[in-house]
């Protein structure tokens, strides 16, 4: 009797001890170290890195990123609302066939769509996801209709930019990094072994609508509308500074409020190593990249509206393609670009006709 009821003692305390350490397993980690980086406007607390990503049970957003992901939790994001998605353009596009067209016929780019995430600013927009069969996640924004086309620098364009800068905020917190593409991107060649592959430092590496040939300089003039971003709690800490500076930064849109925080010298203080693209792979209207052999992707930034952008991406794409059909025809043409020419973006051009750069955001 005595001998039974020594053996329950015993093995009462030693359930005791594997519960706790079962318990001391579950809070500490090595790989969940967090490094501190000392900033004058932002404090960051020497949180584990478990405590900065948010876990919590799986919500649609979490299970979209998931079906989008690819294996090192790296998902492609681009946002829609109803005007890219079901707006038509005298040219009889819409922005968001444009758009997967790029994919379509640049090279090695089909089976990214696998990993493209769409988010949808609208019903209609998402309702249209759904029917492509793409990946879909519905953006709720209570009492705010991004449905209709924004124009540049208006208050709802503004609007727009803040409240996807907070979703990809969102996005970084569970852990997922992510390539940011605008959907008046043309994806021509799959970036993800510039990006990616040959880069695993770089936390921050962004498009430029201006190249200086410095992959470092601070005065690239940066465009929001292709990045890629790795997820960790520097980028996480630059989200936070980033979105808390929208209240006192009336008038400017996110893109604006990052070059600032850039030139206060915060992505030294976050310790954040920052890549610029070179307009030669990652090249926009503001930028043609000279090279057909080496353009990965082409942003038609400084334009102003909807159909400017459809008209002159609609001509980029048949310059790829005549391209194309060129250098497999005459393999000899392939180490000589010169006799490639990108089509003029005459409706960009025209875009900005009557648009005041000094009037106030309305």
């Amino acid at each position: 009797m005595d001998y039974s009821k020594s053996n329950v003692s015993n093995l009462a305390v030693a359930a005791v001890l594997f519960a706790g350490v079962l318990y001391l397993c579950s809070i500490w980690s090595p790989s969940a170290s967090i490094l501190c980086f000392p900033t004058q406007n932002c404090q960051c607390s020497s949180t584990k890195l478990s405590e900065t990503i948010i876990t919590r049970p799986k919500d649609e957003l979490e299970m979209a990123l998931e079906k989008a992901s690819m294996v090192n939790k790296t998902v492609i994001i681009a946002m829609v609302n109803k005007a890219y998605a079901d707006g038509g353009s005298p040219a009889g596009k819409k922005m968001l066939d444009l758009f997967l067209d790029g994919f379509w016929l640049g090279d090695d780019t089909r089976g990214l769509v696998d990993h493209l995430l769409l988010v949808a600013m609208d019903q209609i927009a998402y309702d249209r996801c759904k029917f492509l069969k793409l990946h879909c996640y519905r953006l709720e924004t209570e009492g705010v209709d991004f449905g209709g086309e924004k124009l540049y620098m208006s208050q709802d364009f503004i609007k727009m930019m803040w409240r996807r800068t907070l979703f990809l905020h969102d996005v970084l917190k569970r852990g997922y990094s992510f390539i940011f593409t605008d959907m008046d991107v043309m994806w021509l060649r799959n970036p993800i072994t510039r990006l990616i592959s040959q880069n695993q430092t770089e936390d921050l590496q962004i498009s430029c609508d201006e190249f200086n040939r410095n992959l470092s300089s601070k005065n690239n003039l940066i465009n929001t509308g292709f990045y890629f971003v790795r997820s960790n709690n520097k980028t996480i800490a630059l989200y936070d500074l980033w979105y808390n500076m929208k209240d006192n930064s009336t008038g400017m849109k996110e893109q604006d409020v990052l070059i600032k925080i850039m030139h206060m010298g915060m992505f030294e203080q976050l310790g954040l190593r920052v890549r610029f693209l070179d307009t030669l792979y990652f090249s926009g209207f503001c930028q043609n990249s000279g090279d057909f052999n080496a353009v990965t992707t082409v942003h038609a930034n400084c334009c102003r509206s909807m159909n400017a952008k459809v008209a002159d991406l609609m001509a980029v794409l048949q310059d790829w393609t005549k391209y194309k059909g060129v250098i497999k025809k005459y393999k000899r043409l392939a180490n000589n670009t010169s006799f490639f020419k990108w089509s003029p973006h005459g409706a960009c051009f025209k875009s900005w006709i009557g648009f005041n750069f000094s009037a106030p955001v309305s």
